[in-house]
C-alpha cells in the first residue's frame, strides 16, 4: 500500500469527516448521542473534538489497512495527541497577538493540525519497531484518551479551553439552541405578564 497516497486519503478523509461534525448535531436535532462526537457548541474543545472524530472514524479504515504493523497503536494514539495539542497551541498562541479569532486562520489550523497528526502517524508506523510494553501502554492510552474524548462533551472542564465564547457556557449548556429557547420562553412569560 502507497504510503504517500494513503497519507494525502487521510488527511481529505479526515478533513471531510471533521467539517461535517461542525453541523451535524444541527442536522441531528441536537441529538445528545451525535453530539458526543460532534460540535456541540463553538468552544476550542469542540473543534478539538470534531477533527478528532474524523481521525477515531479514519482509524477504522487504518486499523484495517495498518493494525497488524508493530507500531500501529503509537502511531495512532501519537496522531490524536498530535491533533488534540496542535489545535489549542497554535489558536491561544496566535490570540495574543490578533486578540481575536480569525476564521480564515482557525479553519486553516484545522487542517494544519490533522496534516500533522497524520505525518506522525506514517512517521510512527515505518520508525523501527517499538518494545512491546511501549505498544502495549499505547493501546492502553488509546482507550484512556476516547474515554476522555467522550466524557468532556458531558462534564466539560470549566476552562477557557470548553468555554463557548459566545455564550460563555460549557459542553450541552453551551450550545445557542438553548439559549434561544430560554430567551422565547422568557419573552412570552413577559408578554403573559403584561396581558394581565
Amino acid at each position: 500500500m502507497d504510503h504517500v497516497f494513503n497519507f494525502w486519503l487521510s488527511v481529505i478523509a479526515i478533513s471531510i469527516i471533521g467539517a461535517l461534525a461542525h453541523f451535524v448535531y444541527e442536522w441531528a436535532h441536537h441529538n445528545r448521542t451525535i453530539g458526543l462526537f460532534t460540535a456541540v457548541n463553538e468552544s476550542t474543545w469542540e473543534h478539538i473534538k470534531i477533527a478528532l472524530t474524523g481521525a477515531f472514524l479514519w482509524g477504522l479504515y487504518d486499523g484495517f489497512v495498518y493494525g497488524y504493523l508493530p507500531n500501529y497503536f503509537l502511531a495512532k494514539l501519537t496522531s490524536l495527541l498530535v491533533i488534540a495539542i496542535t489545535i489549542p497551541s497554535i489558536f491561544y498562541f496566535y490570540r495574543l497577538f490578533a486578540k481575536k479569532s480569525i476564521l480564515a486562520l482557525d479553519i486553516s489550523l484545522f487542517f494544519i493540525a490533522i496534516i500533522l497528526g497524520q505525518l506522525s502517524f506514517f512517521g510512527i508506523l515505518v520508525a523501527p519497531t517499538t518494545p512491546y510494553i511501549v505498544e502495549y501502554l499505547a493501546t492502553i492510552g488509546l482507550f484512556v484518551f476516547f474515554g476522555a474524548y467522550m466524557t468532556l462533551t458531558l462534564k466539560p472542564l470549566k476552562t477557557i479551553l470548553f468555554k463557548d465564547p459566545i455564550t460563555g457556557k460549557f459542553g450541552f449548556r453551551a450550545h445557542t439552541h438553548l439559549q434561544k429557547i430560554k430567551a422565547k420562553a422568557k419573552s412570552r412569560l413577559k408578554s403573559a405578564t403584561k396581558k394581565k
